[in-house]
């Protein structure tokens, strides 16, 4: 992989740029603590690799060709989002004993690989980033080049997000030591899961 330095960097500074996945790894580490910044994490970068096999196998080359099939999972996948953010604007806040009911972390981690994968953007940018790292003349195939670059840039986002969602969650915890703070965290992370998935639906 001659351009092993390069493509890691490159895929870093992607990962830390503002996107749907990361505000929402904040947003989770924020409402439900560390542990769940964590998971989510976890889930996003794990849905990563769903989108590089589609892009080595050439699969979304058919999805790219196909606008109505590309607007429909786009939908589906916004749809998704705003449901989430509707669920936690429903939500109660902090118990009278301080404590709030939480989300088994399996539940976190499998709404974070679906929010992932219900992203075709996320496709579209593999098909046109990862062919850019491939050597077409080297002695390992295509396919298992843009394998591997996907399953580096996963292993580099599972990094950078657990990050964000630990130290969110510390912010989490700060701000539930003050009362009422439940019901606005959840506020927060249900407008953020909204905004995205409108953001998702309506942009071009």
């Amino acid at each position: 992989m001659p351009n092993f330095a390069l493509f890691l960097a490159t895929s870093i500074a992607i990962t830390f740029a503002p996107g749907p996945d990361n505000l929402q790894v904040l947003a989770r580490g924020i409402s439900q603590g560390r542990m769940a910044g964590f998971v989510s994490a976890l889930g996003f970068a794990a849905g990563v690799t769903f989108h590089t096999t589609l892009a080595a196998l050439g699969i979304a080359a058919l999805l790219r060709s196909s606008p109505l099939a590309f607007h429909i999972l786009k939908l589906a996948g916004a749809a998704y989002l705003i449901w989430i953010g509707v669920k936690a604007l429903r939500s109660q806040g902090l118990a009278a004993a301080g404590e709030r009911p939480r989300q088994p972390l399996a539940t976190i981690f499998r709404q974070s690989v679906l929010g992932n994968i219900m992203n075709p953007k996320v496709t579209l940018f593999f098909v046109v980033f990862l062919p850019q790292f491939v050597d077409v003349h080297g002695a390992q195939s295509v396919t298992l080049q843009m394998l591997e670059l996907g399953l580096l840039f996963m292993a580099q986002t599972v990094v950078v997000f657990s990050v964000f969602g630990v130290c969110a969650g510390a912010l989490g915890s700060w701000l539930k030591r003050r009362p009422r703070a439940g019901v606005w965290l959840d506020r927060l992370a249900g407008l953020t899961f909204i905004a995205i998935g409108m953001r998702i639906a309506l942009r071009d």
